[in-house]
């Protein structure tokens, strides 16, 4: 069974930056256009960045120009630098394929950014 599992999150101070990483134990990185989403406490999960197999990339608004997601398809491994961060950032921060499929859901990495 494939699984997804992010890391990277972590506290920090409002301007600063984090590298989320997302391993995958099958090929399903390397086949399939991929996506970072996240969840804040009281909210809707929602998508934050995208890309596809070709590496074309989306942003959600709020974080374009701060974000980049990236692939690697030899490691099956996707990231997400994240720089200039905000408080409003803060959430739970999942990765899956776009479209999403629920039997890809894992646990997700916290991000907490302090003002």
């Amino acid at each position: 069974q494939v699984q997804l599992v992010e890391s990277g999150g972590g506290l920090v101070q409002a301007g600063g930056s984090l590298r989320l990483s997302c391993a995958a134990s099958g090929s399903i990185i390397r086949i399939n256009a991929m996506a970072w989403y996240r969840q804040a406490p009281g909210n809707q999960r929602e998508l934050v960045a995208a890309i596809t197999s070709g590496r074309s990339t989306n942003y959600a608004d709020s974080v374009k120009g701060r974000f980049t997601i990236s692939r690697d398809n030899v490691k099956n491994t996707l990231y997400l630098q994240m720089n200039d961060l905000k408080p409003e950032d803060t959430g739970t921060y999942y990765c899956n394929t776009l479209p999403n499929r629920v039997q890809y859901w894992g646990q997700g990495t916290q991000v907490t950014v302090s003002s």
